[in-house]
């Protein structure tokens, strides 16, 4: 019986290698439709809008088209879905969307209560407050007993009072549907300030009426808004894949990997070990088990770029927002960015 048992565990081991696990109720889906559905804003220029020419821009955008990317092998085969802060989870739960990629906090009421998860971080945020320079307001202690505007569905209004009751202030909200319609609110006067995360209240700056000069995002932060992807929770092969896409666009950073010489270095490194063999594909095991072709590392990279580069195409110094990259640097450069080991 010893003999017979030692026997079968080494043939399990050695059939191992060649196990194809069966992908997830989600992953199957979008590969048996042929196209990704991904959920953003489209109202927060340098996330997810639609440019002049009619095109879909922005870092979540990038997000999704490196995903389809490695599942596909078509960086074009999205449909993007814009929604609301209030339609957002109920897209998510009714399976009108794949995945939700909108300015959307990591918090643990959402995980338990509405059966989400966050496969990991793709923008270190903080809750922030923008308010008009005429009205030489400095700091939060100058908005006591203002109302300021927030969008409708997100947490920012409870942030906000929570903060001010602990600073025994006051203030009022004027909550509002949809991010155009709070920065309508906002610009005609309605409200003496703005509230939203930091990098929202940039964009919507940058397209202010006048002049974006006219226009202060106080220095204070009032939270940690750890912002990424959103799936639905069960599929934890759908979740791997979504996580290790971001952070696979992170390691190229710090690899020095790009857009550009993504293709050539897979060449050169071939035979490598650990990370240079998912950039180059030739851990076909692993790919397998995780349900897409050997490559998806090198097209998901090859669709937009590292990490870095696409922080900087629709975020950084070269465009209106101009966003510090700050929290969002690499590891090595002072930031939180890093992937978990690739090996």
């Amino acid at each position: 019986m010893r003999k017979l048992i030692l026997k079968l565990a080494v043939a399990a081991a050695v059939a191992l290698p060649f196990f194809t696990a069966h992908a997830g109720v989600d992953l199957d889906a979008v590969k048996a439709r042929g196209v990704l559905r991904c959920g953003v804003s489209g109202e927060v220029p340098g996330f997810s809008e639609i440019d002049a020419s009619g095109r879909w821009q922005g870092m979540d955008v990038d997000f999704c088209r490196a995903l389809a990317a490695a599942v596909l092998g078509d960086a074009e085969k999205v449909k993007f879905l814009p929604l609301k802060a209030s339609k957002r989870f109920p897209a998510l739960q009714s399976k009108t969307i794949d995945l939700l990629v909108r300015n959307t906090t990591w918090t643990l009421s959402r995980e338990v209560l509405l059966k989400v998860q966050f496969p990991a971080v793709l923008f270190y945020d903080g809750q922030a407050f923008m308010v008009p320079k005429s009205k030489r307001v400095k700091s939060l202690k100058d908005l006591h007993g203002a109302t300021i505007c927030v969008e409708k569905g997100t947490t920012h209004e409870s942030r906000l009072l929570d903060t001010f009751a602990m600073r025994d202030m006051t203030a009022k909200t004027l909550v509002v549907d949809s991010a155009k319609e709070v920065a309508e609110a906002f610009f005609a006067g309605k409200c003496a300030a703005y509230s939203s995360d930091a990098s929202q209240l940039a964009a919507v700056r940058s397209r202010a009426p006048g002049d974006a000069k006219n226009y202060a995002i106080l220095p204070e932060r009032i939270s940690k808004e750890p912002m990424g992807p959103v799936i639905r929770s069960g599929d934890q092969e759908w979740a791997t894949l979504v996580g290790w896409t971001r952070h696979v666009l992170v390691a190229a950073e710090e690899f020095g990997i790009t857009r550009e010489n993504v293709a050539a270095l897979a060449e050169k490194m071939k035979h490598r070990r650990h990370a240079w063999q998912l950039i180059s594909g030739e851990d076909e095991w692993l790919a397998r088990t995780l349900g897409v072709p050997g490559n998806w590392a090198q097209r998901a990279i090859g669709a937009g770029g590292n990490y870095g580069e696409i922080f900087e195409r629709n975020l950084g110094s070269a465009t209106p927002l101009d966003i510090e990259r700050g929290l969002n640097r690499l590891w090595t450069q002072g930031g939180l960015m890093y992937a978990p080991p690739i090996d």
